[in-house]
This record gives C-alpha cells, structure tokens and sequence, in this order.
C-alpha cells in the first residue's frame, strides 16, 4: 500500500508546481462554503495542465482520489476531499486570450470571474453568469457547478457559454471537447445511444435552473447537437478536471434601466415574476421586507440602516428588481406590471446603490433577526416561474412546521430562491431534524417541477436526494456515465453518484461546545475577504490583497483556528505554530467585522488566541513595549523626559529593540494634552481650562460663541476622552477638539486622573487580556458616573471602548453603559449640538478612513459634517497599512507598505493642488507621515483652523515638495 509519504516524494518529483502535504495548507481546504468538512492528504498546486496530467497519474497509480478547487466557494461539499486537492488558482489563474470580433475569451480553470469581465469591459463585453461571488469565484468552478448568477434570465449558466473545454481524467488522458463526438471518451456514444428513450422521457422537463445531478446529460441528444462541452459543465469535479475553456462572450447594454417593483407581499411578487418575462428583462430579483429590516449598512446597521433602505424603495412589502436594457423597457415594463408602486433608475449611482440594497440584503440571510447563525444546505432550490409563488407559500409553511426560520429571496424571474436557514447541526436532534426536513423539502420541490439545485450544485448536501428528482433509471444513467469519464471512481468521490449522506462529515461535529468555537464556525466560506484588489471603501482583508494567501485571508485563518479547536490535522492547540504565523499578518483590522457577511472578528480571534499562546511564557518584545505603550508613555511624561526621548531616538545609531529598524519613532510631545488643558472629574462639578490660552470669547464663522479662560459651553454636557495617542503623542489634537466642542456651545470636560484612563487597545492587540481587563477596571473606576456623551478623537479607541470593553467586561453593567456613551466628535457635534453650522472650509480633501471606523463606528455622521464644512473628496478606502504596533513590528514593514500602496499613497499622489490631507486615526497619520512625505490633521483640527479665532495651537508642519499641502 502507497503511503501519504511515498505520494508526496512522488509528486514532488513529477511536478513542477507546489506540493504541500503539511498540517497548515490540509487544514485551509478541509472547508470550502458549506455545512461539511473533509480532511485531505495534501494540497498539490500545479503549474500547467502538464502538471495537473503527472499529479493525476501520479494519484490513479496510488489510488488517491483527487478533488479540483478553486475559489472553493461551493455551498454544497463538493470543493472537499480525502485525497489530494489540486489548487488551480495559484499558477492556472491566467486569461490566455480574447477575440472582440468572434465574443470569445480563453481562460484557466483558475481565473476569477471579475478579471475576466474587467479585461473584456473595454470591449463592451462581459461574460454573462454573475454569481454573487464574482469578484472572487473562478470560471473552473463555475464550470464545475454550472453558475448562473442575476443575469442568467437574459444569458443562461455557465453552460450556456462554453464551446469548448480541454479536461484532462483521473489516468492522466487529455480531451478537448466541443460540439460532437471528437474528444469523448470511449464507451461515451454508446452508452449515449442505448440511453436515447430515456434520456429523451426521463429527464424532467426542461427549465433554466435544472442544476441538480448531470442535469444536461440530455444535450448529448443527436437532436440537441451531441454538445459534449454543455454536457460536462455542472459535473462538480467527478468526471475529469478542467485546464482550459473557450467561453462565448455577451454584449454589455450601453444604458441599461432599473425598474423596482413594489408588491403588497412576497407571495404577490413571486407571482407576478413570470409575467414580465415576455418583456425580455436582463435579470428580475425579488426579496421581501424581512430581508430589509437590517440590510443597507452591514452588520450591527440595525433598524437605522433598514430604515433608510426602505426609503429608497417604492411603496410595497415585496420588491422585483428588474433591469432592462434601456429606459424605455424599463418603463414598459411598469405599465404593464399590476404593481403597488414602482420607480425607475437611470443613472449609474442611482443604480448601484439600490442594488447594494438587494446585495446586503443577501449579507442579512445569513442571521436571523435575532441574531442567530442560518446555514446553508437548501441555498438555492428552483422551481418552473410559474410555480415560485405557489412554493413559497408551502415552504414557508414547511419551515414553520419545523420551527425553523429562513428568509427567502434570488432570482425569481427563474424560479430560483436562495435561504439560509436557522439548522441545529451541532446536536444529535438537530441534525436529525435537518435530515427530516431536506428530505419533505425535495419531495416539495420535485411536486413543484423544480430542481433540488438551481445554481451551486448538489455536492454532498442535496445528492443523496436526487433519486426523488430524477428516479432510479436516470441515477443509475448518472452513475453509468461518470463511469465512463472515470472508471476506477477517482474524481471527487462521495459527490452527486453514489454520494456520501446528507447528515454525515458535517464540520460542526468536531468542534467543542465553547463560544470561541461558535465564533470561529461563524465563517462560512464564501470568500469575500479573497478579493484581490481593494475597492471602495472596503478593508477586508488587507494581509491577503498583498500575499494572496489563503492562509492571510480571514477564511484561513478562521479554518486554522477550526482545525486547530478540532485537534485532528493542526495538532499544537493553543500553542500552534500554522496558528501563530497565520495570524502574525493579520493586521487587527476588524475589516472583517463590517465586510464579512456574517461579521467575523478576527482581530478579537487574535486576542485571544496571543492570550492563551503565550500564557505563562515570555512573549516578544514588541508586546512589552509597543503592548505596553501607555504605561511607558505615562511614565515619561511624568518623568518630563520627553524631550530626552526623543533626542536619544534621533541619535542612537541603532533601533530600539523589538521594534522594526525601518521605521523611525513618532516624536512624543513635549507636554501632555491634559497637562494644559486643565484636568477636573466630572464629578467635582469644575471644568476643564482653556485648551492653550487660546480661546478669547470670538464669534466662530457660523455664530456661535467660543468659551475663554474654565467657562463652559452653556449646552449639553460633554466628556471628551483623552486617549494615549491625543494625551501623549498629539495634543493638538485634543486642543483643537476643546475649541470646536466649545464653538457649538457644549460643555465640555475631562475625567480627572491625569491621564489614567485607557481603552486597553495596545493590550488587546497583543492579547494580553488580563492585562486589559484591569486597565478597563481601573478605567472605569477613575471615571466615574458619566453625565452625558464621552466624546473620543482616536477611532480605534472609540471602537476598543464601545465594542471590546463590554465583550471583556460583559458583567460590569458600567461597561455598557460607557460604551453606550460613546460619540466620534461628528456624532457629537450631530447629536448635541445639530443647528452648529461648521465653518466653511471649501477644499478639496484626501486621506485615510480609520479601519475600526470603517468596521465598528461607521461614518456617516463624519461624511455629513464633512459635507456641511465645504470638504468636497472622499478619503481613501482599504488598510493604510500601520495599523497600531502591526507596522512598528519586526518581519512587518514590507506587508504594512503594501497595504498603503494599494489604495492611500496613490489617492495622495492624485490629490489636487492645495487639497488637505484628512485621517482621524494617528496610525493613519503617520503612515502618511512617513510613507507619503505630508502631515495628515485629524478632522477637528481642519474645522479649528477655521474658525474665526485662527489656527489651532501650533504649527501645521509643511509638505513634502510634490505633496498635498495641509494647511489651508
């Protein structure tokens, strides 16, 4: 018998691609999507189809069975395996041709959709499937699942849109397959021809959306043109594996329109999908008003976001989203739908961001309104359009019968409905109960015409089933056919013939029952942090944009953290070493947290993995001194040895220890914030002085009066934080705060303590938890009762203190309620003082939005006060790249650039003559600091400068020749 060795040493000598069989990239793949969880033998990425032919000869001879993958996006299973998985995205990933005159493009199984579509748009071309994984989904795996997507209404599935295939089978055989018989395997024509009544009776009646099993074996039909290519798309990597596809290529409409249809309920909305078809519609998606409720504003939106979605919509509990190609289909389209209400959007952006409306709302399926996990496994069900309102109305009842909940909606024009559903996988009653309702929701289907997959395929969840679909005839057909591809059975075992059950290899099973593995098994799998390229104002996930690592994606990492809770491949539990350097890149983001559909956190996964990896043992350096920043800070301040520091880090010749060489220590300030601002608790009554002695009673620009000498505003009550970064590092931060709090009329003050309150943010992101958790105590103990807001300049602060504290601290109700508190100073301003006009600034701006902003804050209200100050441009989205002590550690400098290459250091070097330079975040200051040659202003010091009483205390630095100029 070959061994797992011997296979390695084997493939290592036959390939000229990466073989890896070691615990990290087994345990990135044991997942892909889906409710299950297979452990390979390893992990072989080949070079070219060359290699993929050595790597399954090499297979076949030992009897290991291989699994193609790609994005590994699948819902269903099929993108696990047992044996080897072959990776085809690192090196097979290229576009190897495009003929604008004949629509068609050539491709690797590798390639990401979105690239494709990206290098074809200046032809006026697109490829015409578009799943929703688009920017990260390769065309090897949407042949593999024939993917639809939207569009598919207007341009078919994947199928649809491939000539012709190169495939090469489990013995090592290359084919290249078209229309006809050329290039089909042997057997393959006869057995067709002795199948010719049933294939011709048997198969269900035909309709878009019949995905399930070798739904288009019937395309071999002589009277259907033998298409040998169409046949082979849906078969989920059990026939042979893709190298190459010839894909036909669709016109893009040069205006297309977007008429939203509003309809009393879902039940009305559905029913009416079927008859706009005649209209010849681009794509029509429905979704109702459960889905809406928390949708447009990502996770933690809540009914503020619903809110403003639901303003955007016409009048209706249900909505079809239906676009045309130009306008006046569009508004045919209206007269003749019996809607209850209806609009129609011409422009782009007016476009876009109703579509964000139905693309969060897909996000929102994947909780319950309460906040509960809903998994896939009946993801995309379909039934003939005229059935869909009919079905809904009986699944619905069949989810209530089961006290489940799950909240349909997809692409009714098709009859397709996607739902995550709310399933208890992790106990023995549960999967029962799941086992129970898969198999009376396929009987509903198959009564309905439909199909058990409409779009992702049947993998391991559904095959099991396909016998009520098809019956047995056309199974044992299925059966008979992958055998001629594939005789000794190699190819993606366990998936559509002869399949694993339904309720077995589910990946809840191995994990304890603890809240940290609840929190890791909240990933999914749909990959969205394997984008590759950083758009918008998106974050997630810088360290994978740079690497392109699985294991530097938050899917990797939340699969090591998996397998590393499962014990069976990554076997080092809290101690492990794939754990640990996977997570080195990781930058504490919490992109993650906003961009992830279902909200992971791994920077609090990385909390609190660093907590238990170093118990007990000395850790690096770095967690002592840039972990211990505030403490250090203190103390030099209270030392007066500020000025002393910063001469001894200017002149020694070699760097500080722990802390990377590349990069030069922030100045600290000479004197702490609070030390001239004045420092009285709230609790004595008494009030913080003048900022500097600056503030003479003038009138601001918009009004109002600015507070001199300790008076105070005579409006609300306000505690402005003095965090470590405005207290020691940048003062005139806090100064120019107290003088833009004061010119709306509040009151402001600052806790006493003199500089002892602490978010704990520089111990959280070493994981020294317990090290926190006292910092907060002391935190709240020297706080006190808080009269009102507490206003927070530093956004990773505000983000520790309004959602790490209360998670560290959950049974001190004084957490939530200072967390609770928590304002930026545009939600301040907004809330407490909303008739303040700002002063007019009227300049172009350019920066950087903090990631913790981003993830946990939002910016709305600092985009509003922007607008209102005459800030016109937006600050650039992505990572800067500093993040905290990321950028100051040993082994990071390189990643940290990158990131801010991606999106910050252009947008500076494009900004306009004059434009000032905006990021709230010091990291983010200083990375412009030191990478782009400029100095960055946090908000408030742009509005102090432009208030009638002058610039704010101290001189705006200069900018680099070349550079955005920051001072107005």
């Amino acid at each position: 018998m070959t061994t797992p060795g011997e296979v390695e040493r084997t493939l290592r000598a036959e390939l000229r691609g990466e073989v890896d069989f070691g615990a990290a990239a087994r345990a990135l793949v044991t997942m892909d999507a889906s409710n299950y969880r297979r452990v390979p033998l390893g992990v072989v990425a080949p070079r070219d189809a060359d290699d993929v032919a050595a790597a399954l000869h090499v297979c076949a001879e030992a009897g290991v069975p291989v699994v193609p993958r790609g994005g590994g996006t699948s819902i269903a299973g099929q993108a696990t395996g047992t044996g080897v998985v072959l990776d085809l995205t690192r090196h097979m990933n290229g576009l190897l041709s495009v003929d604008p005159a004949a629509r068609t493009a050539v491709v690797q199984p590798g390639l990401v959709l979105d690239r494709l579509r990206d290098a074809v748009r200046p032809f006026g071309l697109t490829f015409g499937p578009d799943p929703s994984t688009h920017s990260r989904c390769t065309l090897g795996g949407m042949i593999g699942n024939n993917a639809c997507g939207a569009h598919s209404v207007a341009w078919g599935t994947t199928a649809d849109n491939v000539t012709e295939l190169a495939v090469t089978t489990y013995a090592g055989t290359a084919h290249r397959i078209g229309t006809g018989w050329a290039g089909a395997p042997d057997g393959l024509r006869e057995l067709v021809g002795a199948h010719l009544g049933l294939l011709r009776t048997g198969m269900p009646p035909g309709f878009s959306r019949r995905i399930s099993g070798y739904g288009g074996l019937d395309a071999l039909l002589p009277e259907r043109g033998v298409r040998l290519a169409q046949a082979f798309c849906g078969s989920e990597g059990t026939l042979a594996v893709v190298t190459e596809a010839v894909v036909r290529l669709v016109e893009l409409p040069a205006a297309p329109a977007l008429a939203v249809l509003g309809y009393a309920d879902e039940s009305a909305a559905a029913d009416a999908a079927a008859g706009l078809l005649p209209y010849r519609p681009l794509t029509v998606e429905g979704m109702a008003e459960d889905l809406v409720g928390t949708a447009a504003g990502g996770v933690g939106a809540g009914a503020a976001g619903g809110a403003a979605a639901r303003a955007a919509l016409p009048r209706g509990r249900a909505w079809l989203f239906v676009e045309m190609p130009d306008e006046g289909a569009a508004r045919a389209v209206v007269r003749g739908a019996d809607a209850l209400d209806a609009l129609v959007v011409t422009d782009p952006a007016g476009q876009r961001a109703l579509w964000r409306i139905r693309e969060d709302a897909a996000g929102t399926a994947t909780r319950t309104p309460d906040g509960r996990m809903a998994w896939p496994g009946w993801e995309d069900c379909a039934v003939p359009p005229a059935r869909l309102g009919a079905y809904l109305r009986e699944f619905r009842a069949l989810l209530a019968a089961h006290g489940l909940r799950g909240t349909p909606y997809g692409h009714f024009g098709e009859g397709c409905v996607h739902v995550r559903i709310d399933f208890d996988l992790a106990s023995a009653a549960g999967v029962a109960r799941y086992r129970t309702f898969s198999e009376e929701l396929a009987d509903l289907v198959v009564a309905h015409g439909g199909s058990l997959s409409g779009e992702h395929g049947d993998g391991q969840a559904r095959a099991e089933l396909l016998p009520k679909m098809y019956g047995d005839d056309v199974v044992r057909l299925f059966g008979a056919y992958k055998d001629v591809w594939d005789p000794a059975g190699g190819m993606n075992p366990g998936m559509l013939v002869r399949p694993a059950r339904l309720d077995e290899n589910l990946r809840f099973e191995v994990l304890p029952a603890t809240p940290f593995a609840d929190g890791v098994a909240r990933c999914v799998g749909v990959a969205k942090c394997r984008t590759t390229e950083a758009r918008g104002p998106g974050v997630m996930c810088p360290s994978y944009r740079v690497t392109g690592e699985e294991q530097h994606s938050t899917r990797g990492r939340a699969r090591l953290l998996h397998e590393m809770l499962a014990g069976e491949i990554v076997t080092g539990g809290w101690r492990s070493p794939e754990v640990a350097e996977a997570l080195d890149l990781c930058l504490g983001c919490k992109g993650c947290l906003s961009d992830c559909p279902v909200g992971v956190d791994m920077a609090s996964y990385k909390s609190e993995f660093l907590h238990h990896h170093w118990a007990g043992r000395i850790r690096p350096l770095a967690h002592y001194t840039l972990g211990g920043l505030p403490a250090w800070l203190r103390l030099i301040a209270r030392l007066r040895a500020a000025g002393a520091v910063n001469a001894a880090a200017r002149l020694l010749p070699v760097p500080v220890p722990g802390l990377a060489r590349e990069r030069a220590l922030p100045e600290l300030a000479k004197r702490p914030f609070t030390r001239d601002a004045g420092v009285s608790g709230p609790a004595s009554g008494s009030r913080s002085g003048a900022g500097s002695g600056s503030e003479t009673g003038s009138r601001s620009r918009s009004g109002s009066t600015s507070r001199s000498g300790s008076g105070s505003g005579s409006g609300p009550a306000v505690t402005l934080w003095p965090d470590t970064f405005t207290e020691y590092l940048a003062p005139e931060v806090g100064h120019a705060a107290l003088r833009v709090l004061r010119a709306a009329g509040l009151d402001v003050s600052l806790p006493g303590g003199g500089g002892r309150v602490c978010c704990g943010l520089t111990y959280l992101s070493t994981g020294r938890l317990d090290r926190a958790r006292k910092v907060l105590r002391r935190t709240l103990d020297t706080l006190g009762e808080v009269p009102g807001p507490v206003t927070v300049l530093e956004p990773s602060c505000a983000a520790a203190l309004r959602a790490d504290l209360p998670a560290l601290l959950p049974d001190d109700p004084r957490a939530a309620r200072l967390a609770a508190a928590v304002r930026t100073v545009a939600e301040t301003l907004e809330e407490y003082a909303p008739h303040w006009l700002p002063p007019r600034l009227d300049r172009a701006v350019v920066g950087q939005t903090h990631c913790h902003q981003h993830a946990v804050l939002g910016d709305a209200a600092d985009r509003r006060l922007r607008e209102r100050a005459g800030l016109v441009g937006e600050p650039a989205g992505g990572c800067c790249g500093l993040a905290g002590n990321f950028g100051f550690e040993p082994g990071h400098h390189e990643v940290s650039v990158a990131c801010a290459e991606e999106q910050l250091l252009p947008s500076l070097r494009a900004a306009p003559a004059g434009a000032l330079v905006q990021a709230d975040g010091y990291s983010c200051r200083t990375q412009i600091g030191q990478l782009g040659g400029v100095r960055a202003r946090h908000l408030v010091e742009l509005l102090a400068d432009g208030l009638e009483d002058g610039p704010a205390a101290g001189p705006a630095a200069g900018a680099a020749d070349g550079a955005p100029d920051t001072r107005p």
